[in-house]
This record gives structure tokens, sequence and C-alpha cells, in this order.
């Protein structure tokens, strides 16, 4: 029994996928007297099949040795592309990580896109997108793990453009599709290069290779960049994070999914090719901690200074995914576990909350918004621990996180300890900022008569507030936290310190609303700093944008006036020697034989040129000045 389900893990990512076939029936239009709603019933019940099946494949794995399952996709000469998938405690950990979360989210769509006239799609989108999410923490083949990664890209410009009426909506699929290509373009640039070194993308001859591989260090280099390309435009890290604050377009249920799963997948990816780029670059390794680290500082600066409540949860996600680099980059993939689990649970659960906020207020302004505690208990409660189970506070799972990555730095790694505190600190102060902002405080014009959500969006939260309050007691069986001895006390005071300090911070500094657009000089000029992201859009517009732009009209000028001249010139030649051709016929033979004569001589000179230049220089100078003297 055990290995028959464990033969079968490859059907777990086809049901997400039969979800979203059934639905399109509903999606396209051709049925329409039920209503919408069939097609979310059908995908919510493949995706509890998804995770009924997942959970017996994870049971039945930790009883099994890590196990290959390899699927033969192309056999042709030397070329063997396989689809290999494996089945581990991890890889089904995380598969049912994906679909248990996606459940949440799913049901959650069913009430916030209730009475929307593109239900059916939006449910056809979600089950593609998580399909291709479970397939990556599944395979075991980079070649697999590239195509479900641009399945990833492809649905993101769906769902980020679902509402395409909306200008706004269309430029932001838009850029995240075009941020998000040049990453894929460099991994796929990557895998090619491996494919030609290596003769198998498979993750287990990978490693074989890296281990005795003797590249040049440039190549390595290059290798290791284009690796690592593909995670930094997946999980929005700098100088590719400018995709996910304008991907919040996109309805708040698939906000929830790509800020706690999407994100997890793309570190899931980098630690999968950690081993290969530490044999051959660990310059890459170096590089993944600066990305991080500027990362995880200017992003949770830039959180702080948002009015949009989803853009600012959406880089403080980057901030905690540059945390995951940098311990990844420090070959502590360990603390990049315990970090992504933490975070999904807790991002994911203030996501609902504010998605609830926004499906009663038709609002998402900070500065509109206020006095809803009372109004929604549970949506404000959620919200709360949320924010408890992020940061680092006693003790829940931000603070175990955190613990593990500063015990781990304090001693070898001082400077990194930095990051760490910071974040968490300017991290508690935002989100504290937005939990005041909007539940706390006198009701405005748009909060008057908000109630708490339906039953459809409210079990979900509930459910994942106890989850989030149960990440330690799920964490604990991976064996990844230190033991009470090993902790030490001063960095674990020095956390709690600084979360303490983010939250006073956050509740007690007031900033009345007249104050959201300040006059004075130094104020205004960090506030713009910060709400436009280091300026990091205009100086890519003037730079990177400015420079493609100006070659593609150079290339457009030389295609349009030079190609197309010269073929145009070749074409007028000829209309203009027949036109004068017409004219020479007099219709008398010995012309006509005149005519033949001079284009067999002027055939024959054009032939023989060539080989008349080659036989007069074979003659020396002295033998021409001889004839000449003669």
């Amino acid at each position: 029994m055990t290995e028959l389900l464990t033969q079968t893990i490859w059907v777990v990512p086809i049901y997400s996928w039969i979800g979203a076939f059934l639905t399109i029936p509903w999606a396209t239009g051709i049925v329409r007297r039920t209503g919408p709603r069939p097609a979310a019933y059908f995908n919510l019940l493949m995706t509890l099949f998804a995770c009924i099946h997942g959970w017996l494949i994870f049971q039945a794995s930790l009883q099994e040795a890590v196990q290959e399952i390899e699927f033969h996709w192309l056999m042709v000469a030397d070329i063997d592309i396989s689809f290999v998938l494996e089945v581990s405690p991890v890889s089904t950990a995380a598969m049912e990580f994906i679909t248990s979360l996606s459940l949440l989210a799913q049901l959650y769509a069913l009430g916030y896109m209730e009475k929307d006239w593109g239900l059916a799609r939006f449910f056809a989108l979600m089950g593609f997108f998580e399909g291709a999410l479970i397939g990556i923490v599944l395979s075991n083949s980079l070649f697999l793990t590239y195509a479900l990664l641009e399945m990833l890209t492809v649905c993101t410009l769906l769902i980020v453009g679902f509402w395409y009426a909306q200008p706004l909506a269309l430029k932001a699929a838009r850029d995240a599709f075009l941020t998000k290509r040049v990453g894929d373009i460099l991994l796929l640039v990557g895998v090619v290069s491996l494919a030609t070194f290596a003769g198998s993308l498979t993750f287990s001859d990978l490693y074989t290779w890296a281990y005795s591989a003797n590249l040049p260090p440039l190549v390595g280099n290059l290798l290791g960049l284009a690796l690592i390309a593909g995670p930094i435009g997946k999980c929005a890290q700098f100088p590719l994070n400018l995709w996910l604050d304008e991907a919040m377009e996109g309805p708040n249920p698939a906000s929830v999914l790509r800020n706690s799963l999407v994100v997890t997948c793309g570190t899931y990816v980098l630690i999968k090719l950690v081993p290969i780029v530490t044999m051959v670059s660990p310059l890459t390794l170096s590089v993944l901690v600066v990305i991080g680290t500027i990362t995880a500082l200017g992003t949770s600066m830039v959180a702080i200074a948002q009015i949009d409540i989803k853009r600012s949860l959406s880089h403080s996600t980057s901030a905690y995914i540059g945390l995951v680099f940098i311990a990844v980059g420090m070959q502590r993939a360990d603390i990049g576990v315990i970090l992504l689990v933490a975070h999904a649970f807790a991002k994911a659960l203030m996501f609902m909350s504010i998605g609830g906020v926004i499906f009663n207020t038709n609002n998402q302004n900070l500065a509109e918004l206020g006095g809803l505690g009372s109004k929604m208990p549970a949506t404000s409660t959620a919200f709360a621990v949320g924010i408890v189970g992020l940061i680092g506070l006693f003790p829940l799972g931000g603070f175990w996180a955190m613990s593990e990555g500063i015990n781990a730095f304090w001693f070898d790694a001082p400077l990194l300890v930095i990051p760490f505190l910071f974040v968490n600190a300017v991290t508690a102060l935002g989100l504290v900022r937005v939990f005041r902002l909007v539940f706390l405080g006198k009701p405005q014009a748009k909060t008057r008569r908000a109630p708490e959500v339906p039953w459809a969006m409210a079990l979900p939260m509930v459910a994942l507030t106890i989850l989030t309050l149960l990440v330690p007691v799920l964490i604990r069986p991976m064996e990844l936290l230190s033991e009470w001895e090993d902790l030490n006390l001063l960095a674990e005071v020095t956390l709690i310190i600084s979360g303490v300090v983010g939250c006073t911070a956050g509740a007690l500094i007031y900033l009345p609303r007249t104050w959201s657009r300040s006059i004075r000089m130094p104020l205004k000029l960090f506030q713009d700093l910060f709400a436009y992201d280091f300026y990091l859009d205009e100086l890519y517009r003037y730079t990177i944008v400015f420079a493609v732009l100006l070659f593609s009209k150079i290339t457009a000028w030389v295609d349009r006036y030079i190609v197309d001249g010269l073929v145009n010139l070749v074409g007028l030649g000829t209309v203009f020697s027949g036109q004068s051709l017409k004219y020479s016929v007099s219709g008398k033979s010995q012309f006509y034989v005149l005519t033949i004569l001079l284009g067999i001589s002027l055939l024959a000179i054009f032939i023989t040129w060539p080989l008349n230049q080659w036989s007069l220089s074979k003659w020396s100078l002295e033998q021409w000045s001889l004839l000449i003297g003669d």
C-alpha cells in the first residue's frame, strides 16, 4: 500500500489541473444558466482530493527511503530529457503545505469573489497556479522545474491582469511579467549551460557533476549568477523587486498565495540549486548575502511609507525573503526553511484579514480607514495574531525563526545580525502602524457601516489563526530548532527588545492624517524616497528602458531605411532596366545578336577578372620593370 501511494505522487498536481480544465465551460461562457459557482466547487473539490492524497503520501514517505520517479519525455541520440519526481519527507511536506494553504485560499476566494463576473475564470487560473506550485516542490529535474516556473510567470500575468478593464491592472501585469522574464531568461541560460556541461538536468546528477566540475572561474561565476537570477525574480529581490507591489492590483485571494507560497517556492528552488552554486561559484553565495541584505533593509523601510495596505505588506514580504537569502547564502538552509514556514502562515493570515477590510469597505487606503476593530473583531484578531506570528515576539513562530538566524550569526558573522534586528523592528513598527490606522481610532466615512466578513472568508481566517499559533509545534518535528541550552540569552533578549521597540514606536508615534504628505523638506525627502521605492522605477526608466528604446529605434531605422532601402533599390533597378530595355526593341536581328555578344562579353569579363588578378599578382616587380624596359 505504501509503495502504491508513493508511485501515484504524480497525480497530486494533476488534480489541480483537472479542476482548472473543468472550470473552462463556465470561464469561457459556454455554460451560463447555472452561474459561475459550480466552477468554483469543482476546483475546490479537486484541491480537497489533492490535499487528502498528499497527506496519505506524506505519511507513507515517512516510512520509506527517498525515491525518484522518472518519466522519459524525449530520447533522441544522446539526448535524454526526463521528468523526475522526488518522493521524500521534505518534498511531500512541502506539497501538503501548498495544498492546505491553497484549499484555504480558494475557500476564502469563494466568499471574496462571490459577486465578481469572472469567478470561474479566476478559479481556473488558481488551479493552474496551484498545480505549478506543487510540481515545483516535487520536481527533481531542473528542466521540469524551469518549465513550471515559466507556467507560474504566465499565471502571474493572467491573475494580476484579471481585471483587464482597469488600465492600472494591465500595466501592473505587464511590468510583473517583464520583470520576472528577466530572471527567467537568465535562468534558461544557466539551464542550457548545465545541460551542456553535465549532460543531465536531474538534480542528483548535477550534484555529482558539480562535486568534480573544473570550470574556469569566469565561466563558473557567470553560471552561478545565471542560476540564481530565476529565484531572485520569483522572490522579488533587488534588483528585480519592483513587480511584487504592482502585482497587488490583482484579486486579494491571489495575493494570499503570491505572498505566502510563490516566494516560498522560488526560495525552495534556490535551496536546491545551492549545492551546485557552492561548487562552481563560491562568489555567488556572497552575492546572495549582499542581495538579501540590500533587499531586507531597503524594502522594510519602503513598507512603512506606503498608504496602500496591500503594498505595505508586499514590501515586508520582500524584506523577510531577503533574510532567507542571507541564510541560504551563508549555507544555512535550515534557518531559511524556518523563516519561510513562519512567514507563510503569518503573511497569508494578514492578507486574508486586510482582504476582509477591502471586501467590506471597498477601500485599501490607510488614510481613509479606521475604527474597524469593534465592527470586525474576528478580522482584527486575525491580523493581530499575524503580526505577533511574524515578528520576533516570544513564543510564536516568528520569534523562533528570527532566533535561529541571530544565534547562528551572533559570533560567526555579527554584521549579519543587524539586518535581522532591523527588519524585525521596522516590520513591527509598520504592521502596528497599519493595525492602529485600520482597526483603532474613530470610524471614517467609509468604515461606519462595515460588518464582519461572511463565513466563507471567516472560516479560513480562523483556521490560519490556529495554524499561526501552532507554528512552533509544527516546526519542532523538523528538528531544525536549537535546544534550550544552546540558545544565546543575550541574542534572545536583543531580539525581543527590537520587536518591543518596533511595536511601541508603531503604537505611540502619532502621525496625523494631515501629515500624510508633509511639506517640510527633510521629512518630505525621506518620505518620498521610501514611498517611491528609492526611485528605482524612475532609475530603470531613464537608464535601462531608455537604452532599450533607443536601441530599438536605431535598429528600426536601420531596418527601414538601410535594409529595406537596399532591397527596394534592387527592385527599382530591375524595374528601371526593364523599362529601359523595352525602348531598344527594334525588330532587327543584327541588333539582337550584338546585344547577346555584349552580354556574353561582360559576363566573361566578370568571371575571368579574379583569375586575371591572381595571374598578374604572380608577376614580380622586377619582371614588370624588365618588360617596360624592353
